[in-house]
C-alpha cells in the first residue's frame, strides 16, 4: 500500500532527483530508467488492470513452471507451493514469479514461499505456519521479489512505475536511505543472477541457501 500518495505533477521531481542521485551507480541507474520508460497518463495511485498486462503475467508464470488456476487468494492462498491463485493485478502475479525466483530451493515448495502469508492471502494461518524467516530476513526477499517483479513488469514494456510507487519505492525520494537500499537490492539481485548489468531480469533461479544470503543479517 503507498503511503504518500504521488500525482503527475509530483512524479517529475522524485525521479529527477533519484536519478541524480543514482549517476554513479549505473546499474541501479539502469533500473531506474527502465522502470520510468513508460508513466501512463492515467492515476498514479491505481495498478494496471489491462487484460494483455495479464496475458503477460499469466505467460511469464507458466514459463516458470507455475500452475495459475482460477480463483481468487482469498478464498485461499497466494501461492500454495504448486498453484498460483491468477485473479489478481496482472503486477501482482508478476511479483508472485519473482518470489518464486528469490526463494530458496527448500521454501519454493511451501506456502507463500515460507514468508508467512501474504497480503492477499485469504488462509492466514496456514501461510504462517509454514513461516521459516525471520521477520528481517523476510523483509529482505520481499524487496528483492518486489524490485524484480517491477523489473519484470517493465521488460514487458508494461507502466512499472505504478507497482514502484505503490511498493513504496520512491518514499523518501533521493534521500541517502531510500537511494542505498535501491542500489544494494539492484546489486544483490545481480549477484543472485537474476538481473543482467543492464538491469534487465533473467529467466534464472536463486542458488544461494538462507544461510549463505542471510549472513549478514544473522549474529555471528
Amino acid at each position: 500500500m503507498i503511503l504518500t500518495p504521488i500525482d503527475h505533477e509530483t512524479l517529475p521531481p522524485l525521479l529527477e532527483a533519484l536519478t541524480l542521485a543514482l549517476a554513479p551507480h549505473p546499474r541501479a541507474a539502469r533500473a531506474l530508467a527502465r522502470i520510468a520508460a513508460v508513466i501512463p497518463a492515467g492515476d498514479l495511485m491505481e495498478l494496471s488492470t489491462e487484460a494483455s498486462h495479464h496475458a503477460h503475467a499469466v505467460a511469464l508464470c507458466r514459463a516458470f513452471g507455475l500452475e495459475v488456476v482460477d480463483m481468487s487468494p482469498a478464498d485461499g492462498l497466494t501461492w500454495d507451493g504448486r498453484r498460483v491463485a491468477g485473479r489478481m493485478e496482472p503486477s501482482v502475479l508478476i511479483h508472485e514469479v519473482a518470489h518464486f525466483q528469490c526463494a530458496s530451493l527448500e521454501r519454493r515448495s511451501l506456502p507463500d514461499f515460507g514468508l508467512g502469508a501474504g497480503p492477499e492471502s485469504g488462509w492466514k494461518e496456514v501461510g504462517d505456519r509454514a513461516r521459516r524467516l525471520p521477520q528481517v530476513e523476510a523483509d529482505v526477499e520481499e524487496a528483492l521479489s518486489s524490485l524484480l517483479g517491477i523489473l519484470w513488469e517493465a521488460e514487458f514494456g508494461q507502466p512499472a512505475i505504478l507497482a514502484f510507487a505503490e511498493q513504496n519505492w520512491l518514499e523518501g525520494g533521493a534521500a541517502s536511505h531510500n537511494v542505498a537500499h535501491l542500489i544494494r537490492m539492484t546489486d544483490m539481485l545481480a549477484d543472485l543472477g537474476l538481473i543482467d548489468d543492464e538491469a534487465r531480469p533473467r529467466y534464472a533461479l536463486r542458488e544461494q541457501t538462507d544461510d549463505v544470503l542471510f549472513a549478514p543479517w544473522r549474529s555471528p
